[in-house]
C-alpha cells in the first residue's frame, strides 16, 4: 500500500480590499519585502506597498514583472531581492508573474506571498513554477520544497478583472475532479514530494475536488455576471475560491490528467487566435470524457455549463480546424504526457478519437443551442 502526501498553502485569506492589507499581514514573515508585480499593476501597486509600507516601519522595494518567466528575468529578479537583503517576497499579477516570484523565494529561501490578479488558473497555491524561453514556448518547470506561506486573494481587484479571465479559471477548476477521479482509478502519484519518493493523493484533495465542481455548477453562471458588474458577492466569493484555493489543492494533491495533456497540445499549436490556459481545458475536459465514455447526460451537464459561461466546446471556438492532421498534432507522444494516468489502452490512435468525437458532439451540441 502506498503512501499519501499533502500539500497545502499555510494561510489563505480571501476579501475585497486585502491586498491594501499586505503590509499588515506581510509583518508575520518579515520587514524587508521584494515584490514581483505584474507590468500592468506595477504603477499603482508599486506606490501603494512603497508608502503602506514605510507607514509600518517595514522596508520595500519593487521588481517590474514583464515579458515571460525566463530564467534570465529571475536572475535579475535574484539579484536585485539579494543585494536590497529581501527576507520575505511578495508576488503579484497572474500566474506567470506569481511562478517568478516562487523561484526567487525558493533561491533566497525566505517566505513566499502572492497575490493573485485574476482567478484565471489554481497557479497560486501550488509549489511548482512553470519557465519558458524568448519565444514563450515552455521550456520546463520546478518543484519546490514548500508552498506559498499567504495567498492573499482581494476579490474586488478579482471583480475588476476581465470576466473571461474568471471563466477561464472555471474551465481548470472543473477539470480537476475528472482528472482526479483517473488519476485514483490507475493509481497515478501527485506532485508532492517529487524528490523523496512517489505518493498517492488524499481523500481530503478528491473532497475539495468535488467541492469545486458542485459550486461551479451551481453559482458559475451567476458569479461570472457578478464580475460584469465589479461586484463582490457570495456567488463570486464562492467561485474565487473554487477557482484558486480548491481546484489548485485538488490538482497538486491527486494529479491531472487527460484535459490538461490536451492543453498542453493545443498550446503547442501555431496560427490561432490567444487562448487562456482554462480555456483550453475547458475543452479537454470534453475530450476527456469522451475518452472515458463517460455518461451522456454528465457529458451533457459539463457541455451545458461550458457554454453558459462562453467556454469552447469545439476545435473552431479556439481557432483550429478539426483535420485529422492537426487532431494528431494535438495528441501525439500520449505516451509521454498525462495520458498515461488515464485508465484503459491509450494510444495516439485512441486519443485522437476522443479529440474527434468532442469536437463533433460540441458542434452538434452548439447548432441545437442555435436552433432552441
Amino acid at each position: 500500500m502506498n503512501s499519501r502526501a499533502w500539500s497545502s498553502p499555510s494561510w489563505y485569506i480571501q476579501g475585497p480590499g486585502e491586498a491594501e492589507r499586505l503590509a499588515e499581514h506581510i509583518q508575520k514573515y518579515g520587514d524587508r519585502g521584494f515584490a514581483v508585480i505584474d507590468g500592468f499593476f506595477y504603477p499603482t501597486y508599486s506606490c501603494r506597498f512603497s508608502a503602506s509600507f514605510k507607514e509600518r516601519g517595514l522596508a520595500f522595494a519593487p521588481f517590474r514583472y514583464e515579458t515571460e518567466v525566463t530564467y534570465a528575468l529571475i536572475d535579475a529578479a535574484e539579484a536585485q531581492a539579494r543585494a536590497f537583503g529581501a527576507n520575505v517576497v511578495v508576488g503579484m499579477g497572474g500566474g506567470k508573474a506569481l511562478d517568478t516570484a516562487k523561484a526567487v523565494a525558493s533561491r533566497l529561501s525566505v517566505p513566499l506571498v502572492v497575490i493573485p490578479t485574476s482567478a484565471s488558473t489554481d497557479a497560486p497555491t501550488s509549489a511548482m513554477s512553470i519557465y519558458y524561453n524568448e519565444r514563450h514556448e515552455k521550456i520546463g518547470y520546478e518543484y519546490f520544497s514548500k508552498n506559498p506561506d499567504l495567498v492573499l486573494v482581494d476579490s474586488q481587484i478579482i471583480a475588476d478583472a476581465p470576466p473571461r479571465f474568471l471563466a477561464a479559471g472555471m474551465g481548470d477548476a472543473l477539470a480537476a475532479v475528472f482528472e482526479a477521479r483517473a488519476s485514483q482509478k490507475t493509481g497515478s502519484p501527485n506532485y508532492v514530494c517529487t524528490d523523496t519518493g512517489s505518493y498517492q493523493g488524499t481523500d481530503s484533495a478528491m473532497l475539495l475536488a468535488e467541492g469545486a465542481y458542485r459550486i461551479l455548477l451551481r453559482d458559475g453562471y451567476t458569479a461570472l455576471q457578478d464580475n460584469r458588474r465589479h461586484q463582490v458577492t457570495e456567488a463570486l466569493q464562492r467561485v474565487i475560491e473554487a477557482n484558486t484555493l480548491m481546484s489548485g489543492i485538488g490538482f497538486e494533491n491527486i494529479g491531472c490528467a487527460a484535459a490538461h495533456s490536451i492543453y498542453n497540445g493545443l498550446s503547442c499549436m501555431e496560427g490561432t487566435k490567444p487562448m487562456l490556459h482554462g480555456e483550453m481545458v475547458a475543452f479537454g475536459v470534453l475530450c476527456e470524457l469522451f475518452f472515458e465514455a463517460a455518461p451522456r447526460e454528465q457529458i451533457e451537464t459539463v457541455a451545458a455549463f461550458l457554454h453558459s459561461v462562453g467556454l469552447p466546446l469545439t476545435l473552431a471556438e479556439m481557432g483550429f480546424d478539426n483535420s485529422s492532421e492537426t487532431i494528431s498534432r494535438i495528441v501525439h507522444h500520449t505516451e509521454q504526457t498525462e495520458w498515461t494516468r488515464e485508465l484503459g489502452v491509450v494510444t495516439d490512435e485512441t486519443a485522437a478519437r476522443a479529440v474527434a468525437q468532442a469536437d463533433a458532439f460540441g458542434q452538434t451540441f452548439l447548432s441545437r443551442v442555435t436552433i432552441t
